[in-house]
């Protein structure tokens, strides 16, 4: 610890034990770094073993002696106080991962499903109460607790987003009551938010619409959020396609898919760069045009979100939904321009986000500049090693390594756990650390992006590094952003773990958050740790209408080939054998009415 420090505070420390306890009741926990601190407990040192939502409190305060075992990760929160030239840390929370020394209650199978399960519980609770799901009712801003706020604006991403996580509930759950509030959403979002335009033959969504009472609903063509105003923003119309693409995968309404290949569209005759390649990130409302002067600073750009974010959004569910070859074509296209353009290791070992019409990196965009922001970093990652196993390359495994390699040193929080938001690109002379750019608090979205990351390379690469920070990451999520008093999880939280409630960052409900990102986690978490790590089953459900083609691909993501077999179907609660063991498809009969499909996944290895 630093010298000259004569004040008291308090902090977190993340750790594994190093040595037991001793007669006055201190033992010795060692950071991801190395460090080791010496921890004092007595009588008014508190002991819990890590909970889910929903869950009561796990006291183990009569075994937290005999549970602090050499090797055994756990959280400590308590007070440095200065004493004697050193910095004393006393104890007055202990936080153990599960009940033996091994033990990870977040690899338990059912704990991401239970967790999905209680945040759709909120959402639906928040938006609709108890009554019927009508999305007239819809607000984009819920407060802490899930109370609306006075807003009136309806954003097309946020319900997009919320269908999502209702989507990926019922996939996980087969609760009806999730599928109903996805369906309903996608039926609101295609009579309120969609344009068709049958003259050029694409389909684009609008922002949002402005919803009081008494009055006629009023469209909000153009974003109203300050980095994008007056423009049509990729990324927008890119999430308006999370929600219902999900729930195609469920269902297979041919009307979802129309709307997919509309807006698909839509990207190619007015984002798309076919000279220079990539996306452009916005276009003016009138001309459709990416590089016209009235969208400055925006013009002529192309950034992350545009290029990269068609993947996790929409695209690979779409694949998976299909198995369209050009969709797999446009995720390759896709990766590549990532792998060419994105890294910058003369300059950052973070990657390069905003660019010019030309690739040249534009370092003095708006608020980003010359800024890294971690969760890209580790999106990308993750995304590569899915991507590599649609069409192996060694230039996206190694990308997705050397990120994953290099981002823990630099990114994440090795004393306390948990990774950071924005930091600056490069660091001063001198300088130890790549600076924050404005604060060291951590949002629930880049824990998200860092557990999937190195889960999925952990189950693919079997590295035991990858797991490791994969358990550290989920250790922390877990620990500090489940709201055990309201429901569901932080937008923030500081970088000791305590919730941060001030701003927009208190709310359940903005522009930024939606359900989406707790629940593509929780999904995927599910399928990475039971399929890939673990190899325990999993259960899936769907529900085609009859209208939906009669091959229903239940891949449940973009796993290595061969690494997933489908071990047993039931169609309407009856065995099925029509099904491609290996090839991850059931064959459905004809049917006049909706089916209902549980199918058993199961590790091949």
């Amino acid at each position: 610890m630093p010298s000259g420090i004569d004040f008291r505070f308090s902090d977190l420390v993340a750790g594994r034990v190093g040595s037991p306890v001793d007669e006055r009741g201190t033992f010795g926990l060692t950071t991801a770094d190395g460090r080791e601190f010496r921890v004092t407990m007595d009588g008014n040192t508190s002991a819990e073993v890590l909970r889910n939502l929903e869950h009561p409190y796990l006291d183990a305060a009569g075994h937290r002696d005999e549970m602090v075992v050499p090797g055994r990760p756990l959280f400590a929160y308590g007070v440095f106080t200065p004493q004697d030239g050193e910095l004393r840390f006393a104890a007055k929370r202990v936080i153990f991962l599960g009940r033996g020394p091994e033990d990870y209650r977040f690899e338990e199978p059912d704990w991401w499903i239970h967790q999905l399960g209680r945040i759709a519980a909120f959402y639906r609770r928040a938006q609709f109460g108890a009554g019927p799901i009508d999305y007239r009712d819809y607000r984009t801003v819920l407060r802490l607790d899930g109370r609306k706020t006075a807003s009136h604006v309806q954003e097309t991403d946020t319900i997009s987003r919320l269908v999502y996580g209702m989507a990926s509930a019922y996939m996980l759950s087969g609760e009806e009551e999730f599928l109903e509030a996805a369906e309903r959403g996608v039926d609101y979002l295609r009579e309120h938010m969609r344009f068709v335009d049958t003259t050029h033959n694409v389909t684009y969504w609008y922002h949002g619409i402005e919803v009081q009472e008494g009055r006629p609903e009023k469209k909000l063509f153009t974003s109203e959020f300050s980095d994008d105003y007056d423009a049509i923003p990729m990324y927008e119309q890119i999430y308006a396609l999370a929600g219902p693409t999900q729930t195609y995968r469920i269902n297979g309404d041919p009307r979802i898919l129309r709307d997919a290949e509309g807006t698909i569209r839509l990207f190619d005759d007015h984002f798309r760069d076919y000279k220079g390649g990539g996306y452009f990130s916005h276009i003016d409302p009138i001309f459709m045009d990416p590089r016209h002067a009235s969208i400055a600073p925006n013009d002529g750009r192309k950034n992350w979100n545009s290029v990269g974010d068609h993947a996790p959004a929409y695209l690979i569910n779409l694949y998976l939904a299909t198995g369209r070859e050009e969709y797999a074509d446009m995720l390759e296209r896709t990766f590549d321009t990532i792998v060419a353009h994105f890294p910058e290791d003369d300059h950052s070992p973070f990657v390069q986000e905003r660019f010019n019409e030309d690739w040249s990196p534009d370092r003095s965009h708006t608020w980003q500049q010359d800024r890294a922001v971690v969760g890209h970093n580790l999106k990308i990652a993750w995304n590569l090693m899915r991507m590599h196993s649609l069409r192996a390359k060694q230039d996206y495994r190694a990308l997705a390594e050397r990120i994953a390699r290099r981002m823990p040193a630099i990114g994440s929080d090795q004393q306390r756990g948990g990774w950071y938001d924005v930091v600056e690109r490069t660091k001063a002379a001198g300088d130890r650390w790549y600076a924050f750019t404005w604060h060291d608090r951590k949002a629930w979205w880049q824990q998200e992006q860092a557990i999937l990351a190195y889960l999925i390379l952990a189950g693919t690469t079997k590295g035991q590094d990858h797991l490791e920070e994969a358990r550290r990451a989920s250790a922390f999520y877990n620990a500090f952003f489940l709201d055990h008093d309201e429901g569901a999880v932080y937008f923030n939280v500081l970088a000791d773990g305590m919730p941060y409630l001030l701003g927009t960052e208190r709310f359940k409900g903005s522009h930024s958050m939606s359900m989406y990102h707790s629940a593509e986690l929780c999904y995927l978490a599910t399928v990475y740790t039971n399929l890939l790590v673990r190899g325990e089953p999993l259960n899936l459900w769907f529900k085609p209408l009859p209208t939906a083609p009669r091959r229903l691909r239940v891949s449940p993501d973009l796993l290595p080939a061969g690494s997933v077999r489908l071990e047993e179907v039931e169609v309407d609660g009856r065995r099925h054998t029509a099904f491609d063991r290996d090839g991850l498809v059931v064959d459905l009969p004809d049917s006049q009415e909706r089916l209902t499909v549980r199918v058993t996944l199961v590790s091949a290895k």
